[in-house]
């Protein structure tokens, strides 16, 4: 049985950015000769959301996830493109440069998002989102987003 490697112990001998861009890969080699592999992520600090009742809970991926699987249902062949407006709207929000952030502020970012890439899925996601009761109240959306277009 092999002896435990101690990081500080080891040198690095390549170091790499994932392609990420938030990740760095370092190989190493220790001491005996063993080589291994690091990754390094940047840490963020944890975003808190103020939801609509005044209540707060930690941001979760997962839950904005399925947020908009649940609401624009099929209208995105892969997770792929589901993952990368999430990392898109992550991004925004970490922008902000605030650690507690309301639930507003995520929905303006999914619905910026998806109003370039797919209108259809914005239009569903902002009924869900808006809670539409009315056509009117659907008419007056998409005639906004239509003049955000011109």
């Amino acid at each position: 049985m092999s002896t435990p490697i101690k990081i500080g112990d080891s040198r690095v001998i390549e170091s790499r950015e994932v392609g990420d861009g938030v990740s760095i890969r370092r190989r190493r080699e220790a001491p005996d000769g063993r080589r291994f592999t690091t990754y390094e992520r940047i840490e963020k600090p944890n975003l808190v959301v103020i939801k609509k009742n005044g209540g707060r809970e930690l941001f979760d991926r997962d839950k904005l996830s399925n947020a908009i699987k649940q609401s624009v249902g099929k209208f995105f062949t892969t997770e792929v493109e589901i993952e990368k407006i999430i990392t898109a709207v992550e991004d925004d929000l970490y922008g902000l440069n605030e650690t507690e952030i309301s639930s507003r502020n995520i929905g303006d970012a999914v619905l910026d998002h998806l109003a370039t890439t797919n209108e259809v899925a914005y239009v569903r996601f902002a009924s869900v989102y808006y809670e539409f009761k009315t056509l009117d109240e659907f008419e007056n959306i998409l005639a906004q987003r239509r003049t955000k277009e011109k």
